[in-house]
């Protein structure tokens, strides 16, 4: 099993804060705030995690390395739609949370080309390298990526008649997880009293769509986490019930670390 969180980077540096024409509120507005605090227990569990140290407003590990803004980036021609990219959010986010404009002007490639080699192939290396040990000792492979959505993405649900979920499980309807692994996942965060969904409004993106192969034995789950449930959104600090979501959370961690452990002995013979 490995955790992952891409998007809860908090190091905004100063290459970004010296353009961005945000306030530091707003600029942190698509950031994935403290969720690495609520999934970084996974090793306790003997499963592994990984956590970016650079905000999604700098660049975005959740996209294709390829998914270049050429209303941001000097230089890139327009090559086919790409929804993410046209809405601002490609690997160099454009904007932030309700497309919210990061910079007056364009940036240059050699920037752009900076940050996908500093930190964006290092993480991605590392988080492969993590799958494949764990493959190698167990045969087969977990990623659980861990993400927030906002609460407005939730009530959206809710308009459109379903149930409104706590949390939402994305394996891109299948495509990135056996489903006995998406059930067992769904069932440890079901028994600590969260509502799940699977695949609406979030079905996964890059990292599910990469790094989920179940023909192969690596499967990928992305879980999104409905905000409201332990921060207070405008102002981006933990509210009065984080302390208890994060004691949920951690038990369903636990169960869902078993996955990993329960093929140890298959392993080992």
């Amino acid at each position: 099993m490995v955790f992952a969180s891409p998007h809860s980077g908090s190091h905004y540096p100063p290459d970004l804060m010296s353009k961005t024409i945000l306030s530091d509120l707003m600029v942190r507005s698509s950031e994935d705030a403290f969720v690495d605090s609520l999934f970084d227990c996974a090793p306790e569990f003997g499963a592994r995690f990984i956590k970016a140290a650079m905000p999604r407003a700098y660049v975005d590990l959740n996209r294709s390395p390829t998914e270049l803004d050429p209303a941001l980036i000097e230089g890139v021609r327009r090559q086919g739609h790409n929804p993410r990219v046209a809405s601002g959010l490609g690997v160099i986010p454009r904007v932030v949370a309700n497309g919210r404009a990061i910079y007056r002007g364009k940036l240059p490639m050699a920037e752009v080309q900076h940050r996908l080699e500093r930190y964006w192939h290092p993480y991605h290396r590392q988080l492969q390298q993590m799958l494949d040990q764990a493959y190698r000792y167990h045969g087969q492979a977990v990623l659980i990526d861990c993400h927030s959505m906002p609460h407005e993405a939730v009530e959206s649900v809710a308009r459109a008649g379903a149930k409104r979920p706590d949390i939402v499980l994305g394996d891109r309807f299948g495509a990135a997880a056996a489903a006995s692994v998406v059930d067992r996942v769904e069932e440890a965060f079901v028994a600590q009293g969260f509502r799940v969904a699977r695949n609406t409004p979030f079905a996964g993106a890059y990292i599910a769509q990469a790094y989920g192969k179940p023909t192969r034995g690596q499967h990928a789950v992305q879980v999104e986490l409905d905000r409201a449930l332990y921060m207070d959104e405008k102002l981006i600090r933990p509210n009065a019930n984080f302390s208890a979501v994060q004691a949920a959370i951690r038990a369903a961690i636990a169960k869902i670390a078993c996955i990993g452990q329960e093929r140890m002995p298959l392993a080992a013979e």
